[in-house]
């Protein structure tokens, strides 16, 4: 499939779990690819490589998603390299779950820098280099809209926020003919999360389907959302969680 071909992308947090999976999708389907790392270099620079072998120009980024400046700096630079960006996936995140009694003041401000103000950035300094036809692609969480256990508060909030947030500004760039979504994974399995973790059989248990998700799945979703075939459909969120929700 080439859907994307010519195409460019930024993905945030790329060098590893769905972002590495979003990644390497996009690339398969036609575009270039930029991704930011946080801290896994050697992770981000096997992604990049991976895009590159599939023919499609690559670039890994270093940038903290907790400063304004770097995510800045990481747009400009991919605009740069590409000549543009038309897809915009805001993947990078944190996950702190506590309850709000131990949960710290410091752990909620990170949660909300990196997981929502991190995207309104992104999506501010994208704007210049996207022209019609633009797609801007949130990944939230299926714990936007339910909290199953204890601890969710900041997480939770940060996730419901971007889906928010998307929507509205699905509003404010129609005119422009970009589109905005989010994804709320469910369950998926990840460093940060194994399938084979202590707490899987009860995530599994919660699901329709009785099956943790993979990266995969979620790249399968952000690619359509990416694509000309989702041109329609804008200020939605799409679930990918095997039922966990329904």
């Amino acid at each position: 499939m080439a859907r994307l071909l010519g195409k460019r992308a930024l993905v945030t947090g790329g060098s590893r779990g769905i972002g590495a999976a979003v990644a390497r999708r996009l690339g398969a389907e036609g575009a270039d690819v930029a991704i930011t790392y946080a801290a896994s270099a050697e992770a981000a620079a096997q992604v990049a490589a991976e895009v590159e072998r599939q023919g499609r120009r690559a670039l890994a980024i270093a940038a903290d998603n907790r400063e304004a400046r770097a995510i800045e700096a990481a747009v400009e630079q991919t605009a740069r390299a590409f000549g543009g960006i038309d897809i915009l996936v805001n993947n990078a995140g944190i996950f702190v779950a506590a309850p709000v009694q131990s949960l710290t003041l410091e752990d909620f401000d990170a949660t909300m820098a990196v997981n929502l103000r991190a995207a309104f950035v992104a999506v501010r300094a994208v704007l210049p280099h996207m022209s019609e036809g633009g797609r801007i692609i949130g990944i939230g969480s299926n714990l936007a809209s339910q909290a199953p256990h204890e601890g969710l508060a900041a997480y939770s909030a940060s996730k419901a926020g971007l889906a928010m947030m998307n929507q509205a500004l699905a509003r404010d760039l129609a005119p422009r003919g970009i589109t905005v979504n989010t994804v709320h994974p469910g369950s998926t399995d990840t460093d940060m999360n194994p399938a084979a973790g202590e707490s899987s059989g009860a995530q599994v248990a919660r699901t329709a389907s009785k099956r943790f998700g993979t990266p995969d799945d979620v790249a399968a979703a952000v690619a359509y959302l990416a694509s000309p075939e989702a041109a329609a459909v804008t200020g939605t969120s799409i679930l990918v969680d095997n039922g966990a929700n329904a």
